[in-house]
């Protein structure tokens, strides 16, 4: 299936102001290994909807770090049930016990890139090896790292894997996001509802105060604000995290 680079342009111009329905359904027909990622927050469930009704069986990669919240398990767990979904559970090469004893305890506090990278980024840059396609809930709107993002694009893992990401909700708000749940009768993750914006690891995970961005109740007090899993592959290796420069 692989698009040439030349093809991009003309497919972002088709699909911006796109339903993500219609672009959904063009990806599932293009690509012969698609596959979806998602954390269970509200634009990936969306996605995940909309490519199940299609195609039923279509994998939901999961990236299980062994540090998520009981209510994103839960909420994974309703979801799967009642959509009948097909979650495949992504696992770093050590368990949360073996990565203390080898990295020391609460690396996620002393180097959340490190962390990130052996519990996020090699496990899905395995996993995607099997797919020529990856759907995604990124939406511009969401942080100014995300602000460009297309609908369609290339990725390459660290591997050398290439393989074709789409990001069907780029255009959405979160509002258009929640209403779309609401209007299928679809649960969305309970934290939302307790001033969190942005659902990732609980340990590195925080509600907003008034007026922050959507982001910033993520690795809050240090300068990151991705976990490495959507940036190319020469800068998904991690430094050590600086502190957060004062606002």
């Amino acid at each position: 299936m692989p698009l040439l680079p030349t093809e991009l342009p003309a497919l972002n111009e088709r699909f911006e102001g796109a339903q993500p329905a219609e672009i959904v359904a063009w990806a599932l027909d293009v690509a012969e290994r698609p596959a979806v990622a998602s954390s269970f927050q509200v634009e990936s469930t969306v996605v995940i909807h909309l490519a199940s009704r299609i195609l039923p069986d279509v994998p939901v990669l999961f990236l299980e770090t062994g540090f998520h919240f009981r209510e994103t398990l839960e909420l994974k767990e309703r979801l799967t049930r009642r959509l009948g979904l097909h979650v495949v559970d992504l696992r770093g090469a050590m368990s949360p016990e073996e990565q203390a004893a080898v990295h020391g305890p609460r690396l996620y506090e002393r180097d959340p890139g490190r962390c990130c990278q052996l519990n996020k980024v090699l496990p899905l840059d395995r996993a995607l090896a099997d797919h020529d396609l990856w759907m995604t809930g990124l939406r511009r709107g969401s942080a100014s790292t995300r602000a460009r993002v297309p609908v369609v694009e290339r990725h390459l893992t660290a591997d050398g894997h290439d393989l074709l990401k789409v990001n069907p909700v780029a255009g959405w708000t979160h509002e258009r996001a929640r209403a779309y749940l609401e209007e299928h009768g679809l649960p969305h993750h309970p934290l939302y509802d307790l001033g969190y914006a942005s659902i990732g690891c609980a340990p590195c995970t925080r509600g907003l105060f008034p007026g922050e961005d959507e982001r910033a109740g993520r690795w809050a007090g240090v300068d990151k604000v991705e976990c490495g899993i959507h940036l190319p592959a020469a800068e998904a290796t991690p430094s050590p995290s600086s502190p957060r420069p004062p606002a």
